[in-house]
Order: C-alpha cells, then structure tokens, then sequence
C-alpha cells in the first residue's frame, strides 16, 4: 500500500510539474522609450552587467527562465525589479523622481543590498568589487548633484573632468 501512494504521489507531482510547464509567463522586453544614458566608463559597465538584466527592458532571458517552477521566479524577480528601478523609462521621471532613485542607488550599493545575492550566484560577473561600488555610487552621486546644477546639461558627469578653464573633458 505504501508504494502505491507513493507512486501516485510521484505521479501527481509530476502531472503538476508538466502541467505548469505549459502556464505562460511574461518573458517579453517592451520597447525602451526613454531610457537613461547610460554612461560611458566604468559605471555604464556596472551597470550592464550587474543591473540591467533586472532593471531595465534590456532583460537577456536565461535558458532556465523558461523551465517550472523557476520561470515563475525569474519573471517575478525580472517584475519587481523594473517596479522600483526601470532604467528603460528613466525619462519619463521627474526630475524630483530621478534624484530619489539615484538616492536609493547609492544606499543599496553601498550597503550591498544590491545586486542581491540570488542574483550573483548565477551571474558571478555581478559580484561588485568594493572599487565598482565606489565607481557606480560616485556616479549615481555625481549624477544627483547634475540635477541639482543651475544648468545640469552643462554640469560634469561621473565620466567627465573638469579641465582648468571649466570645460568638460573626458577620462583618459
């Protein structure tokens, strides 16, 4: 008797696992429409390659995002990531919203929290460095203070200098 309900439970499970196989999960990237600049250097880097996969319309889809149960995990994590931080519509923010945002950049780089760890075990090139997070909140900060210059088209970036007669100059 004990291996028959086992049987049947081992069947039902797997009649559950296949079954949900064919439930459909939102794996689309609509279009990015007012995405953010993302710059050049090593702060554009970071961002490619540690948020950019959950946190804009940019998503590269792994090949385990389509198998029960995980692709329900992924889509979830893929959703609320781009619920607080969606660099694909950066420009539809207020000004206000994007100072806030690049706020919370900085705090949950700085305290690790980001790129979070269910991330990093699958995608070890997202692990950041103490020196890529000063890199990503140097940036995220020098980004804040251009939105508060008189002027923020012509405030230097994260990735610019400033050459002695006050004009922009690249990184070398």
């Amino acid at each position: 008797m004990t291996n028959k309900l086992l049987g049947r439970v081992v069947l039902g499970v797997a009649v559950v696992l296949v079954g949900s196989q064919l439930v459909p999960v939102d794996t689309s990237n609509p279009p990015a429409e007012g995405a953010m600049a993302i710059p050049a250097g090593e702060a554009g880097q970071i961002l490619k390659v540690a948020c950019m996969d959950c946190h804009s319309h940019e998503t590269v889809w792994p090949w385990y995002a389509h198998i029960t149960p995980v692709k329900f995990l992924v889509a979830k994590h893929v959703k609320d990531g781009r619920r607080h931080l969606n660099l694909s519509t950066w420009g539809a923010l207020a000004q206000e919203r994007r100072d806030h945002k690049l706020e919370e950049i900085v705090e949950v780089v700085k305290s690790g929290e980001m790129p979070e760890g269910s991330y990093t075990w699958l995608h070890p090139e997202a692990r950041l460095t103490d020196a890529q997070r000063y890199a990503l909140t140097a940036w995220a900060e020098a980004e804040r203070a251009r939105l508060h210059a008189p002027d923020p088209a012509a405030a230097p970036t994260a990735d610019t200098t400033v050459a002695a007669g006050g004009g922009a100059v690249p990184p070398r």
